[in-house]
């Protein structure tokens, strides 16, 4: 790696909370949000990338992850504060205006800091989660009842302790089941082990690829997230989850609003968010100026670490046409 492109680490103050970001390159700022269970790291492949065209791309761990604090209270993960976050990093860095990428949970973020804070982000690229419409009831009560006789991680999550005791067990084994099993690598059909007994827990049925790992995730790249994942425990990522109703009852002067930025959407074919979100050809009607909807072939849910030169080249091709 080029001094050009080499990545650099340091902790920035932003929204009350000191936060651990990794960046590279000189130029116009494009912000990286990653999203469950991940850090920084999920963008290795992109930060080089961006610096060399031209780009600083800055990945923050985002607030409860790796070296950015972890305030205790659930409600400090809601997404008022996750975008505060985010302008706040901007101004840290004494930056007017950023380019907002953003993967699983960073997406929403993403597509949040463009509808609430748009004189700030000039562009959004999302990934995996599309932009999604506040809907006419809370999400707690929604998932109730499309998944009212089977398990979905989404309610599992919501009670503080379950999900933290099942997977800081054995982080390794957790991290390693659940980035396999999401991603495009296993054999279909790989939606069978997601669609459980309503009283399962996350990892039931999840298979553990043990040391075959899928050639995109080395051992030195689990190692990345257990080691942070065995100091920090899951907790601050889940707390995102924990938000989503009190999201819903903040967010009420955002019902029906539009992301009017230049926008793009990256999805794996094969990823499992696609199987209960809205298609995303169905963003059009909030997003106007969606550039481009590029769907993986094969891929799962960590598309930029799954498919990085596609992904690389996607995003490349969308900054260099503003």
């Amino acid at each position: 790696m080029t001094t050009a492109t080499a990545i650099s680490h340091r902790t920035i103050q932003t929204n009350g909370i000191n936060m651990h970001i990794a960046e590279a390159g000189e130029g116009p700022l494009v912000l990286l949000l990653h999203g469950f269970p991940e850090l920084w790291y999920s963008w290795r492949h992109q930060l080089p990338a961006l610096a060399a065209a031209g780009y600083h791309a800055v990945a923050p761990d985002v607030r409860g992850y790796g070296g950015t604090d972890a305030p205790q209270p659930i409600e400090a993960y809601s997404m008022k504060n996750m975008v505060a976050d985010a302008v706040g990093v901007l101004d840290a860095l004494g930056e007017q205006t950023a380019v907002v990428a953003g993967h699983d949970w960073g997406a929403p973020m993403a597509w949040n800091c463009a509808i609430t804070y748009a004189d700030r982000f000039r562009a959004v690229i999302g990934m995996s989660v599309p932009f999604l419409p506040r809907g006419p009831i809370p999400p707690m009560q929604l998932f109730r009842q499309v998944f009212a006789n089977q398990f979905f991680y989404i309610l599992y999550f919501q009670d503080p302790g379950v999900a933290e005791k099942e997977l800081e067990a054995d982080v390794r084994k957790s991290m390693r089941t659940f980035l396999y099993s999401a991603s495009g690598d296993v054999p279909p059909p790989e939606a069978n082990f997601w669609q459980k007994p309503k009283d399962s827990t996350f990892l039931f049925r999840l298979p553990d690829p043990g040391h075959n790992l899928p050639s995109w995730l080395t051992e030195d790249d689990l190692d990345e997230f257990v080691g942070e994942f065995e100091r920090t425990g899951y907790r601050g990522g889940l707390n995102r989850y924990r938000n989503m109703d009190r999201d819903w009852e903040d967010s009420a002067e955002l019902a029906g609003a539009k992301v009017r930025q230049p926008a793009m959407f990256i999805t794996g074919e094969r990823d499992g968010v696609r199987s209960f979100t809205p298609p995303p050809e169905q963003m059009r009607e909030h997003v106007p100026d969606l550039r481009e909807i590029i769907v993986v072939p094969g891929a799962g849910h960590w598309i930029q670490q799954e498919r990085p030169a596609e992904v690389n080249e996607a995003m490349l091709k969308f900054l260099g046409s503003m």
